[in-house]
């Protein structure tokens, strides 16, 4: 049995409202510089024999916390490198919600290719091809791959046998630890998302609401919430896949 740690890039300054992609020069930030810290400590003794990284310096900077102290060298692999996203690649997220395409890429990802880029199938072949060849040269082994949030969940997808048009309804947050057991009878997920930590299941507090001043004998009002100025400007309410995406594509 091979156990494969699937190990997202701590965060960085991108996190929140830029498509990095293959940008060079994202680095952790200081909370992806701890996050990257603590989970070294977390895996502790765990007789992990090699380290594999995305090129790009956030997971190179991620896997490089984790082999220092295990006297570990890291191997640098590119096929399981970032989705290449074409024109989309540094562009703020909140312009891409309104593009044509991303409907698409959030419920017909099979079929959808970003401008000059790759399409999410693409993608998971090149990840899924990289990790069973790795796994093949670490039999009975547990090896540790530093990787990116969408390439990360298509290999969870593949791995579990669901559908790639549904990969969106994975999370995996910055840091997080999704371990793979390849058996005799196939592959077994063992660990999802893990962060050592159930902050991310909080819920996060609404925003006081507005009121407007009301005119000579009419009743205060609250203001618009942004879901329903969206719906006021656009015709529909922004789809529920964009209100997670912060802490995705990066």
């Amino acid at each position: 049995m091979t156990l494969m740690l699937l190990i997202r890039h701590g965060a960085n300054d991108w996190v929140h409202g830029r498509l990095a992609g293959w940008t060079p020069g994202v680095h952790l930030n200081d909370d992806g510089r701890a996050q990257a810290a603590a989970l070294s400590e977390r895996l502790g003794d765990l007789p992990i024999t090699a380290i594999y990284t995305s090129p790009l310096e956030r997971c190179v900077e991620t896997a490089t916390a984790i082999a220092q102290p295990r006297g570990l060298q890291l191997r640098l692999v590119e096929q399981i490198g970032e989705v290449r996203y074409g024109e989309w690649q540094g562009a703020e997220l909140k312009e891409l919600y309104k593009h044509e395409l991303w409907p698409g890429v959030q419920f017909y990802p099979s079929g959808t290719r970003f401008p000059n880029g790759e399409t999410l199938g693409e993608a998971q072949v090149r990840m899924v091809q990289a990790l069973d060849g790795l796994r093949h040269q670490h039999p009975k082994q547990i090896i540790a791959v530093v990787s990116h949030a969408d390439i990360i969940k298509l290999a969870i997808a593949y791995y579990v046998g669901m559908h790639i048009d549904l990969f969106q309804r994975l999370v995996i947050n910055p840091c997080s630890l999704t371990a793979i057991a390849f058996e005799r009878m196939g592959p077994r997920l063992v660990a999802f998302n893990d962060t050592g930590s159930l902050e991310h299941l909080r819920p996060k507090p609404e925003p006081p609401a507005e009121t407007q001043q009301p005119a000579d004998g009419a009743e205060p009002t609250a203001s618009a919430s942004p879901a329903e100025r969206s719906v006021a400007d656009h015709g529909e309410a922004p789809p529920a896949a964009t209100r997670h995406l912060e802490q995705e594509h990066v």
